[in-house]
């Protein structure tokens, strides 16, 4: 069961990284849960609730949330290293590693760096490949209007993607939570962190050398991450589970958090505490 929760800040260079580390007495090694954009740490809310049978660590991502915000373009490595460094700060070796979306892509990004750390991993819709020419200038573009213009408009546009419309409709305090996450990033951030992300390598081939169990979760009508892209993850990471939840969109953990928490908890019971 959890025994005590620490807020920390952890200083890498000039950025901090704020993050909560629920402590647990239960199985080990601990899990990490990276968000997505434009989120924060409290997008898992549901899930650290519910596991209270391992340490689970959830960061604030440079550029969101009470991390610092760095303009201009900030590398998927720099998402993956200041992971790596959190690590070494609190003195933890190995992790499961969870992300959803574009956190999803900066678990990837670690794997490909960092391979030797991982215990399992998490990929939530999310999509492995790189962009192509229109789509990286359509981040890019969308990275100068989000300085630009703020938060605001762009967030009440995509609401109905993130979260399916039915589901907006049936828990409005779900949609709130996901429209005030998205209000509140810090425009600067979020745009560095689009530049970054519309230079990501692609990870069709790093996926294949994945050597630990992987469960990979994606919303039945998630229109950025269509089932597809979680098929061909299926499909390139050997023994991976693949899990459909019907009937949300983009944010599964929150638009369903128990039927998203059984399958995460049932993955979790499947790795051992050693190697």
């Amino acid at each position: 069961m959890k025994e005590t929760q620490d807020m920390g800040v952890f200083r890498n260079g000039q950025v901090t990284i704020e993050y909560d580390d629920h402590r647990s007495d239960g199985a080990s090694p601990p899990l990490v849960l990276v968000h997505g954009h434009p989120f924060d740490r409290s997008m898992w809310t549901p899930q650290v609730e519910h596991i209270d049978t391992r340490r689970v660590i959830v960061p604030d991502l440079r550029g969101y949330g009470r991390s610092t915000v760095v303009p201009g373009k900030t590398p998927f490595q720099a998402f993956a290293e200041d992971i790596a460094g959190l690590l070494d700060h609190l003195g933890v070796e190995e992790i499961v590693l969870g992300g959803l979306s574009m956190g999803g892509q900066i678990v990837m990004e670690f794997h490909r760096l960092f391979p030797e750390r991982l215990r399992g991993l998490l990929l939530a819709d999310t999509t492995p490949q790189a962009e192509n020419e229109e789509s990286g200038r359509a981040r890019n573009a969308m990275a100068d209007r989000l300085v630009r213009e703020g938060m605001g408009g762009y967030a009440d546009e995509v609401l109905p993607k993130m979260v399916a419309p039915a589901n907006i409709r049936r828990f409005p305090a779900v949609a709130e939570h996901v429209l005030g996450m998205m209000r509140g990033a810090p425009p600067e951030g979020a745009a560095a962190a689009q530049r970054g992300r519309a230079e990501r390598p692609d990870y069709v081939a790093s996926l294949a050398r994945v050597r630990v169990p992987t469960l990979i979760v994606v919303g039945s009508d998630d229109e950025f991450t269509p089932i597809a892209d979680a098929r061909l993850m299926h499909e390139v990471i050997p023994g991976s589970t693949l899990v459909v939840i019907e009937g949300t969109a983009h944010m599964p953990n929150l638009e369903r958090p128990a039927e998203f928490n059984e399958a995460l908890g049932k993955f979790l019971a499947t790795i051992p505490e050693e190697r």
